[in-house]
């Protein structure tokens, strides 16, 4: 699959069939964007199951902290990750073995490798991408802040004309 673009239908599609995500690098810290997305995607229906080795145990936005995917003793349908991406290989193992139907590896994270080995077992996944955008300018919400999704528009479409 080529990562470097995905259909909106591909997006769509997982953000509709997703009930609980599990984010790795989740931090207790409300100033990080791990926190603000947790804080988003579960204010749009989503559970969101923090994982963070440093934090287990602690309480955030009212889920348990795990120190890892194994851990968990729900079923988990993807696996958001705020890692660097020299450190999603071990992470996307640990997705095989939960049986998570996709791994969306975030903003400025990419590992080729980890995608191949991901999508061989079955698993969707998705790379420099952010959940709560993609949620965000797929159901419109993002033009309410004055940003063009592309999505949707009130303009006719431009028709060419021959002369």
């Amino acid at each position: 699959m080529d990562h470097s673009d995905y259909a909106d239908s591909y997006i769509r599609d997982i953000l509709r069939d997703t009930k609980t995500i599990a984010m790795v690098g989740a931090s207790t810290n409300w100033a990080r964007p791990s926190f603000f997305a947790m804080k988003y995607l579960q204010a749009k229906g989503f559970r969101v199951i923090p994982v963070n080795p440093g934090a287990a145990g602690q309480d955030l936005l009212g889920e348990k902290v795990y120190a890892t995917l194994k851990d968990i003793p729900v079923k988990i349908d993807m696996v958001d990750v705020f890692r660097a991406s020299e450190h999603v290989g071990p992470i996307a193992d640990e997705a095989i073995a939960i049986g998570a139907k996709v791994l969306w590896l975030q903003l400025g994270v990419v590992n080729e490798d980890a995608a191949r080995k991901a999508e061989a077992a079955g698993i969707k996944v998705v790379m420099n991408r952010c959940p709560k955008i993609e949620f965000g300018r797929l159901s419109g919400e993002l033009s309410w802040g004055g940003i063009n999704s592309g999505v949707i528009t009130a303009k006719r479409p431009r028709v060419e004309r021959r002369v």
